[in-house]
């Protein structure tokens, strides 16, 4: 299994640069670019902090079948599981109001 091809792959079809993905990882550019061209071999914290800057956990990144739902969508999703039922519905009036206009 080659890591740096698997996450250059993921932000290729996420067509997310690698400038915007070393961003979101707090990581240099240079060590992403060493990390996809197989130069150089990430830690385990820095492959968890890649996988949640393309929105991803990291059994969703490591499974071969990938999540029907696009990152943004997942990380609502994500967050909508640790409201509250009342948060919740709180929310989804809100939704229901802005998908009206």
């Amino acid at each position: 299994m080659n890591i740096g091809a698997m996450i250059k792959s993921e932000r290729k079809r996420q067509n997310i640069s690698m400038n915007t993905l070393a961003k979101r990882a707090e990581i240099g550019q240079s060590t992403l670019s060493y990390i996809e061209s197989g130069q150089r071999q990430p830690t385990f914290e820095v492959i968890e902090r890649i996988v949640k800057g393309l929105g991803l956990t990291l059994g969703e990144f490591f499974t071969k079948e990938k999540s029907e739902l696009e990152p943004e969508l997942r990380r609502l999703v994500d967050t909508a599981k640790k409201l509250t039922p009342e948060q919740r519905e709180s929310l989804q009036r809100l939704l229901d109001a802005i998908n009206k206009d």
